[in-house]
């Protein structure tokens, strides 16, 4: 039952590049990520009602209040921003393997964060990955290195880096993950409305625009990440389940040719090897040494 959730979930994570990209067509990127957070966190809401842990917040001080204030400023706020910029500018093929690095860029940030040595398997690792992201942003020109669109590139591999800063500050939160998710979005929807009032503009979406926002809100910020923590709790071994998550930026160059007609370069599937390799030898590591 944990492989099917798993699996579930992977399936839903692998369209949602093609969903950014199809969004974009009828919403700038502010008033796409209004919607979808408005989505994801009317979601998480009824979850925390369903499952009656709404009491949860009355257990909260001040400064846990805070801290979720803090997280819902990276996420969903600043990380969807400039993911869904850095989507407007570049190829779904693209933006989706350099977002994906977020891995290496966790065990780079721990170095600082929470003191952890590096060893010589972890930089072999980040150097792996991080000449696949050179691959896929010069698409394989690195005799002649000229990105394709450095602003993209690096707005993407940012993303990476305010994921992993999430990732670690998240896990050191021991409350309860669904209201902690909850808090996030509520937080973040609060700044992204008024960063929308400033700089965009608040108006009735287009149909196409709204269906897929909730798409975006339902499933990538919503509800698949409660199927990814069933898959986990059901499962005997992390390791089991965290695997399939391998899978998720190749069956998305699947979807982006099928679905968006994006002719899938050479470079984007090697880059995308160095990547995934780099991901999964730094993974080996941490398995040998806890």
């Amino acid at each position: 039952m944990a492989y099917f959730y798993a699996i579930c979930a992977v399936l839903v994570w692998s369209t949602v590049a093609s969903a950014f990209k199809i969004s974009l067509k009828y919403l700038n990127f502010l008033q796409l990520l209004l919607i979808s957070t408005f989505v994801s966190t009317a979601i998480l809401l009824v979850l925390l009602i369903a499952q009656n842990k709404l009491k949860n917040l009355k257990k909260y001080t001040l400064k846990d209040f805070i801290h979720s204030a803090l997280l819902g400023f990276l996420n969903p706020f600043l990380y969807y921003i400039l993911l869904f910029k850095a989507y407007s500018l570049l190829p779904a093929q693209e933006a989706q393997p350099l977002n994906y690095t977020w891995p290496i860029m966790l065990t780079l940030l721990s170095i600082p964060i929470l003191k952890q040595k590096v060893s010589i398997k972890s930089i072999i690792s980040i150097v792996i990955s991080f000449i696949g992201v050179l691959i896929i942003s010069t698409q394989g020109n690195l005799l002649n290195i000229s990105f394709t669109n450095l602003n993209g590139a690096l707005l993407a591999i940012s993303t990476a880096v305010i994921w992993a800063f999430f990732w670690i500050y998240n896990t050191k939160d021991k409350r309860d993950e669904i209201t902690k998710l909850f808090l996030n979005f509520a937080f973040g929807f609060i700044y992204i409305f008024i960063a929308t009032i400033i700089f965009s503009k608040i108006e009735t979406p287009d149909l196409n625009g709204l269906l897929g926002a909730s798409y975006i809100g339902l499933f990538e910020m919503g509800i698949t990440f409660v199927i990814w923590s069933k898959a986990l709790q059901l499962s005997t071994s992390t390791a089991k389940v965290s695997k399939f998550i391998y899978l998720v930026p190749f069956l998305s160059l699947v979807i982006v040719y099928f679905i968006l007609g994006e002719k899938i370069l050479i470079s984007t599937i090697v880059g995308l090897v160095f990547i995934v390799v780099g991901i999964v030898l730094e993974q080996i590591n941490k398995s040998k040494i806890h």
